[in-house]
């Protein structure tokens, strides 16, 4: 019999991927496309659904053709996605019926100050363990059913679309269910990225009616959620469809989670930071969900077919890898790789902050209204010391994380794991180990989103038989160490906060 793979569709911000692994972990094929990013105003982020589709069409065809594998080779596909975002579509012609609201879009923050003035976030933190922010799926869905469009249907009656969703004409879903759809025709999401909607009770594991209520969203439009591994898989591929085939679709996690159970944190404690256009910081807490007093979210972490829940605390940073992109839009560096040679080539930012709030601070912050700023310049400043305050603002931002952690959990972290484009960035792995006081370990294989994903679908299917096979995968490619004295990290890092200051509750009304 031919050799067995597992595929992963790694559904990102800015593009998509699909990877195929072996057994053991490793890459055998890799194929990747990028979307456009649609600004319609100051603020507002969309993606076109039907382009995500057809490039996650091509991408598979891609790895698949270039490897020199057939469809049959795949014992499983596994789904990772950029998380939050959403799309609402046409259930019989599976057409959206408007593009999708990305996670970073701020255009329901006025929509929040309301739900804040009107007391509700304790209680909305305490059922979904999430701030109220326009990052979440709930007030994007209750935007588009306001303001999207009516599909013009073939019949001359224009139903508004509740009464169509109430129907179960009309569909929502994050990207992992938009997907899915696409692939089996079922409709279904799974526990991680249920939990990121504001719209699930994380500890009844149940859409709750109460928020469904609040942001007028028929229970009917809502997907069906399953564990992230699930031996019940959530369909196969239309052997007809694109691939030609029938394989079995049978895990899911949004992105950040799946970066976890890539990096193989199945217990509690384990701790893992992913540096991609934002940087999501994850600690797991086992089957306890662990409220936050310091701003961060409590989250589902993974669910394995017939287990309990396993939880992790969560600290979301909008904005570091995209902070390099930025150095690259305004012409100060040439690629990402110029910034480690640049930033050593000074010795200090010389004074220089740099807060990359573009789309408003996560947490601790979580401040819809922060906005980018530079702070400390002198006519001595040049864009060495800018490019290297930007590098500085990765470690701050994640030491703010890390701070908060050992806090709401009372464990302190010895190593963290990373991954995601940015620790490429030898530079930049030490300058975190350093400001944290922590060991970095970077694995080899740093596609541990895609990873993990492969992971929970190939447990699913039995390619795995079990999470300690997973772990003899995972392998340190380099540790870093802390070489700087404690007390210069503190001091660095003792002006970050004076800098975040000043971007707070910067952008009024336009």
């Amino acid at each position: 019999m031919d050799e067995t793979y597992v595929g992963s569709i790694d559904q990102g911000t800015t593009g998509t991927r699909f990877i195929v692994f072996d057994h053991s972990g490793e890459v055998v094929a890799n194929a990747y496309e990028k979307h456009e990013q649609i600004y319609p105003e100051p603020g507002w982020v969309e993606h076109n659904p039907v382009e995500i589709w057809e490039n996650t069409q091509a991408v598979v065809r891609t790895a698949l053709d270039d490897a020199d594998l057939d469809a049959t080779q795949l014992a499983g596909i596994g789904i990772t996605n950029q998380r939050e975002t959403t799309v609402v579509w046409d259930a019989e012609s599976g057409r959206p019926i408007h593009n999708a609201l990305v996670w970073q879009d701020r255009r329901t923050t006025d929509r929040v100050e309301e739900l804040e003035a009107a007391g509700r976030t304790e209680e909305i933190r305490a059922k979904t363990g999430l701030e109220v922010d326009a990052y979440f799926s709930a007030t994007k869905t209750e935007w588009l059913l306001d303001n999207a469009e009516p599909l013009k249907l073939e019949s001359s009656r224009v139903q508004n679309l509740r009464d169509r969703a109430r129907d179960g004409e009309v569909l929502m879903g994050t990207i992992d269910s938009w997907l899915i759809y696409n692939l089996t025709g079922e409709h279904i999401t799974d526990v991680t990225n249920a939990s990121r909607t504001m719209l699930f009770d994380i500890h009844e594991m149940a859409w709750d009616d109460e928020l469904l209520a609040e942001f007028d969203i028929p229970r009917e439009m809502l997907p069906e959620v399953r564990p992230s591994s699930d031996e019940d898989y959530y369909g196969y591929t239309d052997p007809d469809g694109f691939l030609g085939a029938e394989v079995p679709v049978a895990g899911a996690l949004g992105d950040q989670q799946a970066a976890l159970f890539g990096q193989t944190c199945f217990d509690a404690g384990d701790a893992k930071n992913t540096y991609g256009t934002g940087s999501f910081y994850l600690m797991n807490t086992g089957n306890e969900a662990v409220e936050s007093d310091h701003g961060l979210l409590t989250t589902v972490g993974f669910q394995m077919s017939g287990e309990p829940v396993q939880y992790a605390l969560e600290g979301s940073i909008f904005v570091t890898g995209a902070a390099i992109e930025w150095l690259e839009d305004v012409d100060l560096i040439d690629n990402a790789a110029q910034t480690a040679e640049l930033a050593r080539s000074v010795d200090s930012t010389d004074g220089v902050y740099m807060v990359p709030a573009f789309t408003g601070l996560g947490a601790p912050h979580w401040d819809g209204r922060a906005r980018g700023t530079i702070v400390g310049m002198t006519r001595g400043t040049k864009k060495e010391h800018i490019v290297r305050a930007t590098l500085e603002s990765i470690a701050y931002q994640t030491r703010d994380i890390a701070e908060a952690m050992e806090a709401d959990s009372g464990v302190e972290t010895t190593s963290l794991r990373v991954d995601g484009g940015a620790v490429k960035n030898n530079f930049l792995c030490q300058l975190q180990a350093d400001i944290l006081g922590t060991d970095i370990a970077r694995p080899v294989v740093d596609e541990t989103t895609a990873l993990g994903s492969a992971y929970a679908a190939g447990l699913a299917v039995g390619y795995w038989d079990t999470i300690d096979e997973l772990r003899s995968n995972w392998q340190i490619d380099r540790e870093f160490e802390p070489e700087m004295a404690a007390e210069k990290a503190d001091q660095m890092y003792g002006r970050w906060d004076d800098a975040v200051e000043r971007s707070l509750d910067w952008a009024q009304e336009e």
